[in-house]
């Protein structure tokens, strides 16, 4: 069964100070890390989601056998994105996607080969982490992706799907052990 994978990294990075698409650490370019975990988890195709900055990422960035698809409403936060990522997966027989966001250097391909491994189309699928919170990444089954996006507004991506849905999350992956999901929210010198 295809297993997409969905990288999520238009956003400006306005609180971080520059996107965080093009912050480079460990010497690596965060969306290049990003990609990276989706391919060795052996998610196919990758469609990569770019807004802010595109022009210096398509530059900077090693996208070569990714899908890269422009957000010209990245502004307009996490939701647009997400939309134009499931929108470029429409044509691609995945059965599902799992989505991850640029920000997040600490999910691993581990996490992302655990959440896959429930996959079908009529999933949703999570990882958990301490304290019993769930986040990224997240398995958004095909049959999902409609009803994602029509709530995916703003910058809260497929959140209130899966708050509306909590029925059909049919699994939390502990995930823990092998990943974090903490983003970078502000700069190192802020």
């Amino acid at each position: 069964m295809m297993v997409a994978g969905l990288l999520l990294a238009a956003g400006g990075g306005r609180r971080f100070g520059m996107p965080k698409a093009l912050v480079r650490q460990d010497g690596q370019l965060l969306v290049d890390r990003a990609i990276g975990v989706l391919r060795a988890a052996r998610c196919a195709p990758v469609v990569v989601v770019l807004g802010a900055a595109a022009d210096d990422v398509r530059a900077r960035a090693a996208l070569d056998g990714v899908a890269v698809v422009d957000n010209p409403e990245w502004t307009t936060g996490m939701g647009s994105s997400l939309r134009a990522g499931l929108a470029a997966l429409a044509d691609t027989g995945a059965a599902a996607t799992v989505v991850t966001l640029v920000d997040m250097p600490g999910v691993t391909a581990a996490a992302v080969r655990r959440v896959a491994a429930g996959a079908g189309p009529a999933e949703l699928i999570m990882a958990g982490y301490d304290n019993g919170r769930s986040g990224h990444p997240v398995l958004l089954g095909r049959d999902h992706w409609p009803g994602v996006a029509a709530l995916a507004v703003g910058d809260t991506g497929a959140r209130p799907y899966l708050r509306a849905h909590t029925a059909a999350v049919r699994v939390v992956v502990p995930c823990a052990d092998v990943a974090d999901d903490d983003d970078l929210d502000l700069a190192p010198h802020a």
